[in-house]
């Protein structure tokens, strides 16, 4: 049940706002965020009076079905209404209980997706070169700018691990529910008696983090330099241009080695740096907000095992919410990524209300 003063204050929020926009007093920067906050109220504030009226005309449609007075067409009728009232009504709580939940600060920031091949050897590394290709599609077709800040290659294709950003449209919340371990089973290349073979990739998916929501100060930095090694640890560079920094405070450590500059270098480790630290300072405010909470969904939790592709079956299972679909070279595509997205969404929203 919602407080009645909740709904009756975004209603008055709603009216105010629209007054005050009206007005030719209001500075345009002001007014810029006036708007959005409108805007934003606009959404629900059909669901808010009806909420506000719901009892009132229960009461009214109760009336008419206790009254003796009236006829069994009226009382059918009436009571049909009243069925249909009640039933939006449950609609329209949990919509409005889902807006006036507390909002994650970083869903609208682009976000750094970071790929790395697990246990399964060669296969492994094919798997993640898979997965970024995926989400390379996605990108494409959503239009969002992806731009690799590191990658680290294998043999036959693969990707020992491949960090980059993404940019556009409230990327950190679409993409936040990757985190984990994504598990593959499928028959290699190399297999000779056609047996399956199980490996995995884990994702992990950063905010990307400003210099306005986590201030790195000099002293708290150990900067390290060495040159830059390929494959097979042969040395690539002539020069002292790979980066390895590491945050005192929190023992973060990151590399970087793809530019063969060390100005380069340094400002790409540190724009993951940046994006670790603040996920890191979000993972403990989350932990001590939600002790008591089991929010299975978005835990992003590494070592959690959340998604398998079976290829010789053709599906893909999401093992938080239990959905299965057989559509896997529909998913690897990235054509019915926003299936299961919505679904998380979906389920993380329920879980936020029990």
């Amino acid at each position: 049940m919602i407080p009645e003063e909740k709904v009756k204050n975004l209603i008055s929020k709603h009216s105010k706002l629209e007054s005050d926009l009206s007005s030719s007093k209001v500075d345009k920067k002001k007014f810029a965020e006036m708007s959005k906050e409108y805007s934003n109220l606009n959404d629900i504030i059909k669901e808010a009076k009806f909420y506000a009226s719901f009892e009132s005309e229960k009461r009214d449609l109760e009336k008419i079905i206790n009254d003796k007075n009236t006829d069994e067409d009226m009382r059918s009728l009436a009571n049909k209404e009243l069925s249909e009232l009640v039933l939006k009504k449950d609609k329209v709580q949990k919509k409005l209980i889902i807006f006036l939940l507390p909002k994650d600060e970083a869903d609208k920031k682009n976000a750094i997706i970071e790929i790395r091949a697990g246990t399964g050897g060669l296969e492994a590394s094919l798997f993640a070169a898979d997965l970024f290709k995926m989400y390379e599609k996605i990108c494409n077709k959503k239009k969002w700018l992806l731009e690799v800040i590191s990658i680290s290659k294998s043999d036959a294709g693969g990707l020992k691990e491949v960090i980059a950003i993404i940019k556009g449209e409230n990327i950190y919340s679409t993409l936040k529910y990757e985190s984990g371990v994504h598990r593959v089973q499928r028959v290699p290349d190399t297999e000779t008696q056609g047996r399956v073979h199980t490996s995995a990739a884990t994702v992990a998916v950063l905010p990307e983090a400003e210099e306005i929501d986590v201030k790195i100060e000099d002293k708290d930095l150990r900067i390290d330099v060495f040159r830059s090694s390929g494959p097979g640890g042969q040395s690539v560079n002539t020069t002292d241009s790979a980066v390895r920094i590491t945050h005192i405070p929190t023992g973060i450590v990151v590399s970087q080695q793809d530019e063969k500059s060390q100005i380069r270098n340094k400002e790409k480790g540190l724009k993951i740096l940046r994006a670790r630290i603040y996920e890191f300072e979000r993972k403990k405010k989350e932990d001590e907000r939600s002790k008591d909470r089991k929010n299975k969904i978005g835990t992003g939790d590494r070592s959690e095992r959340i998604r398998t592709y079976n290829f010789p079956q053709g599906r893909v299972t999401d093992h938080r919410i239990n959905l299965t679909l057989h559509k896997l070279n529909e998913f690897m595509e990235g054509e019915i990524f926003d299936d299961i997205i919505e679904n998380l969404n979906l389920h993380a929203q329920e879980e936020l209300l029990t």
